[in-house]
């Protein structure tokens, strides 16, 4: 127990420890697949912390406002690391000793719910239905911790309702593959828990799907995970600043692309961006107390494309065209 601990420690420093960690272990136990949707996942997490210190957000939002959405997001990271990563620890030790070792995950302050499915698991080896607990047991033990917790609902849900649901990439869920190709879903309601897992679901849908799957992991496996969106689109960004300081920029971005003779958008590394986070301990307390959650298991027969790409785009045209607007006012002030 002593050692899950340490472990799991080591690997919770940052958001590219993390999610280094979790792809590790999905080329170890592919049966675990949630390891590969957290891993694409957390990369998505690196590019909006890394967005607090880039082109854009840098000009719209204030030091304050930036670092209190850092805080929130690093906490919900650091948070869901601290749950998920023993429980893998936990599945391995049970593999080496050809028995289950699931009735330790209460002494790590993990749900019963999770005890149970890994136990089911270990019968009856469903990938899909560990998969889809996981993300249920993810989203609801964030639920009370920090999506109702009553400083980050002041601070940045409220405060940033408009920037997470219209502005920011920060609602979409990009999977990159091939070269420079993405694949995806949108959260449209990040406070609704229902939406987080059905979310969840559809994210799974499109990552699992037996042409996409290969294409991901290889894509993963060739590039590292930076928390530079220079990881995916390095035609488009770059982690040194290519502009002119102190003048107003001309719009950039073209249905993806930039126009002629434009620099790229800064997008910084995270270990460049922010400095590792010294975190309190997990609240305690185990969020399963309705049965009702089980639903969300049951499989769906829906066929999901994955289409994000013009989507994304427009995103990102929206928050240059917001940037641009907000620096010319400074300027000419």
């Amino acid at each position: 127990m002593e050692k899950i601990r340490l472990v799991t420690a080591e690997h919770n420093l940052n958001n590219v420890t993390r999610t280094k960690a979790y792809l590790d272990f999905y080329l170890r136990y592919s049966e675990v697949e949630w390891a590969f949707l957290g891993h694409m996942v957390s990369r998505n997490g690196g590019y909006n912390m890394t967005d607090l210190k880039g082109e854009f957000l840098t000009r719209l939002l204030s030091k304050k406002e930036r670092n209190s959405f850092f805080t929130f997001l690093e906490r919900g990271n650091w948070l869901i690391f601290q749950d998920i990563y023993p429980q893998f620890l936990i599945y391995e030790e049970s593999l080496k000793q050809n028995k289950p070792l699931f009735y330790l995950l209460t002494y790590l302050n993990v749900s019963t719910f999770m005890e149970t499915i890994w136990n089911h698991f270990w019968k009856n080896h469903d990938t899909y239905i560990l998969c889809i607990a996981l993300v249920i047991n993810e989203q609801s033990y964030l639920e009370k911790r920090v999506v109702q917790n009553p400083v980050y609902q002041k601070e940045v849900l409220n405060k940033f309702e408009f920037f997470l649901q219209d502005l920011l990439s920060f609602n979409h869920i990009l999977f990159p593959y091939g070269s420079g190709r993405l694949k995806g879903q949108t959260l449209h309601q990040f406070e609704s828990l229902h939406e987080r897992i059905l979310l969840g679901k559809r994210l799974y849908y499109v990552l699992f799907d037996q042409e996409f799957l290969p294409q991901a992991v290889k894509w993963a496996k060739a590039h590292p995970h930076t928390g530079s969106r220079k990881d995916y689109w390095p035609h488009m960004f770059n982690q040194i600043k290519e502009g002119i300081p102190g003048f107003p920029f001309p719009l950039r971005i073209k249905n993806c692309q930039l126009r002629k003779g434009a620099g790229r958008i800064y997008s910084p590394k995270l270990e460049n961006a922010w400095k590792n986070v010294s975190q309190p301990e997990a609240e305690k307390g185990d969020w399963f107390d309705d049965v009702s959650v089980v639903d969300y298991l049951e499989r769906d027969e829906i066929n999901i494309d994955g289409e994000i790409e013009h989507e994304y785009c427009k995103t990102l045209e929206r928050l240059e065209l917001a940037a641009v607007a907000k620096k010319t006012i400074n300027f000419l002030e």
